[in-house]
């Protein structure tokens, strides 16, 4: 006689039922706090007046969220996609600080040197004429060089790439018969004791990079940096642009009360914020670099260049052209742009946003946002 096969209790009809209605409310609790985070975005471009984002967020050794909103043509109704290109402005600079760290730990540069032993003009600050300014100076924006805007502000050259080489505005700029030269291109402070922002400084720091290296410093990048953490729409140059994915930029008027469009630039001094890239390539960027195993091909720089770029120097909340301390990364803004690369380090969460707008309305709790958000898929995501 064939008897019925009994299921063991473990397999119970009501075991199964509690399991089935659990796993229901769990699917239901995480398509409703997607949802909260996807209306929260969407509710963001529109009262801050953002055409299009794109959007990721990270662990250690994981990405727990990609996503693109809104634009990257308003006219044309294109989206924004995770593998759109625009500027990323100052997020530029980190790569001068890995390139630096890079020939250093192929004992091809001094950080404590004399930066005029390497270039072939000569830098003396009027102010402090027996100081010495060096790279390590330069990385963590205290040589005391300053941005003089009406000259700054003129090497963007809107529609094109800028016709002026690196080196020559750098010597017009610093060098005491130079056509921009000015005693207020320079603070009153010693190098290392003041720090002060400078965009120049670390175009001439990206100067150092090409003279020690014998190559353009678009061409260095590209072979150390983006080639060995395959990023393969990243580039500087608006003539190497892939036309079809490059975002268009945008500005909000207010008085007005909408956005108006931005012809694309090129900068003179591009390494401090020309780059261009997509979400997708700046997450695997970041991601290298906090997870000293997450190498893909050649290891760029070791583990210790890693930490030891990630160091203080003068200050302990940047250095090496990076944010350092608790939140390591970099943000940017320029015209038509608002960017950030953080990480986390107490919550071990990282985030990348890149919005293809500038002068939009702040929106309210976006980062702690985005950090909430990051830290519920971490959980989610270690369960």
């Amino acid at each position: 006689m064939i008897q019925k096969s009994i299921l063991p209790n473990y397999f119970s009809r009501t075991r199964i039922l509690s399991l089935l209605i659990i796993s229901i409310l769990f699917a239901d609790n995480r398509n409703h706090q997607y949802q909260n985070f996807d209306n929260f975005i969407y509710n963001a471009l529109k009262t801050s007046k953002i055409a299009g984002i794109g959007l990721s967020i990270i662990s250690k050794d994981s990405i727990l969220f990609k996503k693109a909103y809104g634009y990257s043509d308003i006219q044309l109704k294109e989206k924004f996609t995770l593998n759109t290109i625009m500027n990323i402005a100052s997020i530029s600079k980190t790569t001068i600080g890995v390139s630096i760290t890079y020939l250093a730990e192929k004992g091809l540069i001094n950080l404590d040197e004399n930066i005029n032993n390497f270039i072939p003009f000569y830098i003396e600050n009027p102010h402090a004429k027996q100081s010495t300014i060096t790279l390590r100076n330069l990385m963590s924006h205290c040589s005391g060089i300053i941005d003089r805007q009406e000259i700054y502000l003129s090497e963007y050259h809107y529609g094109k790439d800028s016709p002026v080489e690196l080196g020559y505005f750098l010597e017009n700029y610093l060098s005491q018969n130079g056509n921009y030269y000015s005693n207020q291109n320079f603070s009153k402070q010693k190098p290392g004791e003041e720090f002060l922002y400078s965009n120049i400084g670390s175009a001439l720091a990206a100067y150092i990079v090409e003279i020690i290296s014998g190559k353009p410093f678009n061409v260095f990048t590209k072979e150390i940096i983006f080639n060995n953490i395959q990023m393969p729409n990243t580039y500087w140059f608006l003539s190497d642009k892939k036309h079809s994915r490059h975002a268009k930029l945008y500005t909000y008027n207010s008085k007005e009360k909408k956005l108006d469009k931005i012809e694309l630039y090129g900068l003179t001094t591009y390494p401090d914020g020309g780059l261009r890239s997509s979400v997708n390539d700046i997450t695997k960027y970041l991601q290298y670099f906090i997870n000293t195993e997450f190498y893909l091909k050649e290891k760029i720089i070791s583990k210790k260049g890693i930490e030891g770029m990630f160091s203080a120097d003068y200050f302990d909340f940047y250095s090496n052209f990076w944010n350092i301390g608790e939140t390591i990364g970099h943000g940017g803004g320029d015209p038509g742009v608002s960017t950030g690369m953080y990480y986390k380090k107490e919550e071990g969460i990282g985030y990348i946003f890149m919005i293809n707008t500038s002068e939009f309305s702040k929106i309210k709790n976006f980062e702690e946002t985005i950090i909430d958000f990051g830290k519920y898929l971490k959980n989610l995501h270690s369960k």
